[in-house]
């Protein structure tokens, strides 16, 4: 990697919103370091962004459940001196009762939404303030604003994304730092995502899908406008808005009338 060019970690960026994230900032003269498990995927996308934008692109091939594989994503982002950009994408559901779901699931994916998250963040932000330039975003959900039955660690984690991000929005704002951070939430979305789940996306209206490459630009839009919290599309604002005026009793009535409804377990 050069330093003449910035440099962009994408997590998760095998497919879906990671991938077509990595293609924007490909464009916009980034160099990358892509991660995710799937090695084949890494390395066909990085051959495709270096021969159609010059990038200069590694692979990283990492499970970041696993604090082996977490461990070298987190020291390649502090000693990358010219890293201006974090996309914490990686993610997975899961289906069921918390209670009846396997316990090494769930501690896998609030090992994934939280604690690689929360570490590969700190290394970020110490090098992004320390050159007072760069931004993290942090990809959550609509999930993060209810709890539905069918989900529980999703949902919470997703909200820990939210409130994490929020907390570290008001530090650099404290600080007078001109980083910028930003919790990305979608909701359904045109990706792997769902299909390897099974779920049916005709039990969705088409109206309600959008594209990952229409996320990605929501998420691009906030950052040149400074928004803490970005919600792609008109009609999901409006069900986040509705969702943060109900008070907490009818939101309880409301999430146990509509229980939530997962395939089996994916991860990106």
């Amino acid at each position: 990697m050069t330093d003449s060019r910035p440099l962009a970690v994408v997590t998760g960026a095998s497919a879906g919103i990671g991938a077509a994230y990595a293609r924007r900032l490909a464009a916009d003269g980034y160099d990358l370091v892509l991660v995710a498990r799937r090695r084949d995927r890494l390395e066909a996308l990085a051959s495709e962004l270096a021969s159609r934008h010059g990038a200069e692109v590694e692979a990283l091939p990492a499970d970041l459940t696993q604090d082996a594989e977490l461990k070298p994503v987190e020291d390649r982002i502090a000693r990358a001196d010219n890293l201006e950009f974090l996309l914490n994408n990686a993610g997975f559901g899961t289906s069921g009762l918390f209670y009846e779901a396997s316990l090494e699931s769930q501690v896998a994916m609030h090992r994934l939404h939280v604690m690689a998250t929360l570490r590969l963040t700190h290394a970020a932000l110490r090098q992004m303030t320390a050159h007072g330039k760069g931004a993290v975003v942090n990809v959550s959900s609509v999930a993060a604003f209810i709890t539905r039955p069918g989900n529980t660690s999703y949902y919470a984690s997703k909200a820990w994304i939210n409130f994490f991000t929020e907390g570290l929005y008001l530090e650099l704002k404290a600080a007078r730092s001109p980083v910028q951070v930003q919790a990305l939430c979608p909701g359904y979305t045109r990706t792997e995502f769902h299909d390897v789940m099974g779920f049916d996306r005709k039990l969705v209206p088409a109206s309600l899908w959008m594209t990952a490459e229409e996320v990605v630009e929501a998420s691009r839009r906030g950052l040149t406008r400074g928004r803490l919290i970005v919600v792609p599309g008109w009609r999901y604002k409006l069900v986040v808005l509705f969702l943060r005026l109900l008070p907490r009793p009818l939101l309880h009535a409301v999430a146990r009338l509509s229980p939530s409804r997962f395939g089996p377990q994916t991860r990106l």
